[in-house]
């Protein structure tokens, strides 16, 4: 009797194990995970990125940029695009959001795209991450198969956005220590941040830069005073390129202005200043598909930060708010 109750036991316990792998496989992120569920989604989105690109092309580094601080906040859970409600003040309004964070309005009329093909299937979570994939081929960069399977939060935090998304006075060690925590390398740091090969930055963000530093090429620094006033509260949404020569292409010219000491933000040249990423920046700026390799690697690390999966959070029918 005590024999067979030993083998009903062992039997069970492989029976408990073998089901926690696969619940547990079941729930990874995939490329193919809407193949059948939403056999049209990529085409779906793909179209309405390039709607809003053609637009305004600087709409590509604002949806690359939502992408980049949804996941460095509680995770790739879209937990940004949640407006703030009674019982919780959203992400939306956190210092490097407000005023700043923009594309909100293109992720709404992709997620009713989505719902008009398959109601109740996509993930606002999912819908950011290829966006994000979408906007950077559509400007020349390169592209990758999305991992998916993401679902949305139920709640966001402004105080977690403020204390985790890096501000643009950050320091290289500060930088460093913010990406490691997420999982992500020092080469990460420079391969995502070369995502700044596209868009825009307000006066605000790089006003102590152009003033107050000496690490930067003077001619480029009297260029940039002459749209961003030194006086606080003067022009401080004034926007300048974050690359100078190529503001809507992703390319690696990027990587060539830290080298001449152009980068618009501290950040940015904190990348090219004697430190320890001094020799990736000189890579980069040499060998553009080293860049394109290792900016996709980085993003697929990054999408993969704390998702929900398996029966965690929900599918959010408007990305604004939860169900």
């Amino acid at each position: 009797m005590a024999s067979s109750f030993s083998r009903f036991s062992h039997t069970l316990l492989l029976l408990v194990v073998f089901w926690g792998i696969t619940s547990s496989s079941n729930a990874q992120l995939s490329t193919d995970y809407y193949s059948k569920s939403c056999p049209n989604l990529f085409s779906t989105i793909k179209f309405t990125v390039h709607s809003a690109i053609m637009k305004e092309a600087r709409m590509g580094a604002s949806l690359l940029r939502l992408f980049f601080h949804d996941c460095f906040v509680n995770g790739c859970d879209g937990s940004l695009l949640l407006d703030d409600t009674s019982s919780f003040t959203g992400e939306k309004n956190a210092v490097p959001n407000r005023n700043s964070a923009r594309g909100f309005d293109v992720i709404d009329d992709i997620k009713s795209a989505v719902e008009n093909v398959c109601p109740g299937v996509v993930s606002c979570a999912d819908i950011l991450a290829i966006a994000a994939r979408d906007s950077v081929k559509m400007l020349g960069g390169p592209n990758w198969d999305v991992k998916l399977g993401r679902r949305d939060a139920r709640s966001a935090s402004q105080a977690a956005a403020n204390n985790g998304i890096p501000a643009p006075t950050s320091n290289l060690n500060r930088l460093i220590s913010r990406f490691n925590a997420l999982g992500l390398s020092t080469r990460d740091l420079v391969a995502l941040t070369g995502a700044h090969t596209i868009g825009q930055a307000r006066c605000t963000s790089f006003r102590a830069h152009i003033y107050n530093e000496s690490n930067i090429d003077l001619s480029f620094a009297k260029t940039k005073q002459s749209n961003c006033p030194r006086s606080s509260g003067s022009g401080d949404n004034n926007l300048s390129p974050l690359d100078i020569q190529t503001p809507t292409y992703f390319d690696n010219k990027y990587f060539n202005n830290l080298i001449g000491k152009r980068g618009l933000l501290h950040s940015d040249q904190e990348l090219f200043n004697g430190g320890s990423t001094d020799s990736i920046v000189r890579a980069y700026s040499k060998n553009p598909s080293s860049f394109s390799s290792d900016f996709v690697t980085a993003m697929i690390k990054m999408g993969d930060i704390s998702p929900l999966t398996g029966s965690k959070g929900e599918i959010r029918k408007n990305c604004r708010r939860v169900n």
